[in-house]
């Protein structure tokens, strides 16, 4: 049985962030679960599963669709449970900030992470599929960051390079888009843990810029939303990369051969005919 727990509660790319002549690398992988409700006394950790058993997986308190909600629905979610039943294990669900995730699974109180880009410090706290070179035949997804100003702002984007920027660039906090906007030199303020707020920054003038996700973008700034008045997505992206589930050590450790089943059946079950449909229609009514 898939059991779920909520707490409370674009797509194929180029995947490099060019600067100039050079190429910063977004080295792909993943291409987007913990405790129970928090309470002041700190979570034991979460013994390593065996198969048959249940992994819990932590994922980012914040509506990303086409890709998941805080509910417990979206594509991700749609994604893991098939997997889980191709490879006959339980999978609970569980929210919190992305930071906090991250920590659960460094400490091995969740089993995993979702839905994570390659970063080579993350593989300090959890294991890709493909270790050290992620494979990205078993993403998740793939999505993309975008560069978004207000009306009316000359700052722009051109493939290469971020020109007539006032101030700093806002993205999320410990999103990994921040590295890749400070290899390139620039001011960056990730002190915002949502999108929206992050766009209440950049409305009110205290960015001059943000780094949007995609899918974000899609759905805060579309042709219908009352913000698109207000601000704009240049049209190249700034990066596209998978998104991958991410393993603690700990069940690598103890049942490689788990992981690694469910890593496998994440791949098989992307590309059949049943979650294909589902992601055509999920990014239909995102049009």
């Amino acid at each position: 049985m898939i059991q779920s727990r909520t707490l409370k509660q674009l797509s194929t790319g180029t995947f490099s962030l060019k600067r100039g002549a050079g190429t910063v690398t977004a080295t792909v992988l993943l291409c987007f679960g913990m405790l129970g409700p928090l309470s002041a006394q700190p979570a034991s950790p979460a013994s390593a599963p065996a198969p048959g058993q249940r992994l819990t997986l932590c994922y980012e308190r914040a509506d990303i669709k086409p890709w998941r909600r805080t509910d417990d629905t979206g594509l991700n979610f749609d994604l893991l449970r098939m997997a889980a039943r191709r490879a006959q294990i339980d999978v609970e669900f569980v929210n919190l900030p992305w930071k906090r995730c991250l920590l659960q699974l460094q400490t091995n109180e969740v089993q995993g992470v979702f839905a994570a880009s390659f970063q080579p410090d993350r593989l300090a706290l959890g294991a890709y599929p493909g270790g050290e070179t992620p494979d990205a035949s078993k993403r998740l997804h793939v999505d993309r960051y975008v560069l978004v100003r207000r009306k009316g702002e000359a700052v722009s984007w051109d493939g290469s390079q971020i020109t007539q920027l006032q101030g700093s660039i806002g993205a999320q906090l410990g999103y990994s888009v921040v590295q890749a906007l400070r290899a390139m030199k620039l001011s960056v303020d990730d002190g915002s843990q949502t999108a929206p707020e992050l766009l209440k920054k950049l409305q009110a003038g205290r960015i001059g810029a943000a780094a949007l996700g995609g899918s974000d973008a899609l759905a805060l700034l579309g042709p219908d939303s009352p913000l698109s008045a207000q601000f704009e997505v240049l049209p190249q992206p700034l990066t596209e990369k998978p998104y991958f589930l991410l393993l603690s050590h700990q069940l690598l450790k103890s049942d490689a051969r788990l992981a690694l089943r469910f890593w496998g059946s994440i791949g098989e079950a992307r590309q059949s005919p049943a979650y294909q449909a589902l992601e055509r229609e999920a990014h239909a009514k995102l049009q």
